[in-house]
């Protein structure tokens, strides 16, 4: 099955920001995201970039590149994300003191997970907690 292999995720969420730059300096800086990588184009334009949390990553790009991707994707609204963090205090007072918007506090969740939710510069939501499914195949 795709996936389980070495451990590789099969799921990478993929988004596209009008300011690709200032979205993966938000993610590293303030949600503590880790560049895997980045290609940009002759114009500086961010094609495509990789970031890491834990053992999942998320792709993103440059809004209005062109492409089919980028015209399925024209007038699309925010999309959400749960990421999980071994330190959700800690993750949240890294955010708070980089100016993310915060629309939810570190709160226990009748699941049994600790998750506080933000918001990105472009609307984007991403919660960070502790529950962890455990995924059988």
């Amino acid at each position: 099955m795709a996936g389980t292999d070495n451990g590789r995720p099969s799921i990478f969420p993929a988004l596209l920001y009008a300011d690709a730059k200032a979205a993966i300096r938000q993610l590293t800086e303030a949600l503590g995201f880790t560049e895997l990588s980045v290609y940009e184009g002759e114009d500086g334009v961010v094609l495509h970039a990789e970031l890491v949390q834990g053992n999942g990553a998320v792709m993103l790009g440059s809004k209005g590149r062109g492409g089919i991707f980028d015209t399925a994707m024209k007038g699309s609204g925010p999309t959400g994300a749960y990421i999980v963090v071994d330190d959700v205090d800690a993750h949240h007072r890294q955010a708070v003191d980089h100016g993310v918007e915060i629309l939810m506090p570190p709160t226990d969740q009748e699941h049994g997970s600790r998750d506080y939710m933000a918001r990105d510069l472009e609307g984007n939501i991403w919660t960070f907690g502790t529950y962890a499914p455990q995924i059988r195949v």
